[in-house]
């Protein structure tokens, strides 16, 4: 018998440039947990990176540099947590 899917309660948020030079905010809301997910903001060039991740939602959620969690350049953010708009990011995973 499969699992029910779970998801984080929240939102997740990060800022990211439009490929018109504008700032833009992207957002997640309740995303699914243990599935990553790759940051890509409307109208953003293809492999830009996001930043200033801010994890308003009530589960872990660990953030790469890489596309696809890959990589060893990641950070965590704790539930109800925020991280620099110097921290750049291109995917994430909730837990």
């Amino acid at each position: 018998m499969p699992g029910s899917a779970t998801a984080a309660t929240g939102q997740f948020r990060y800022t990211y440039t439009t490929a018109e030079g504008y700032e833009a905010v992207g957002f997640l809301n309740d995303p699914p947990s243990g599935e990553c997910i790759d940051l890509v903001g409307p109208g953003s060039a293809p492999g830009s990176v996001s930043r200033a991740p801010r994890n308003h939602t009530d589960a872990t959620a660990t953030v790469f540099l890489g596309s696809d969690c890959e990589g060893d350049t990641y950070y965590t953010l704790l539930p109800g947590r925020g991280a620099s708009e110097r921290l750049l990011v291109r995917s994430v995973v909730f837990s």
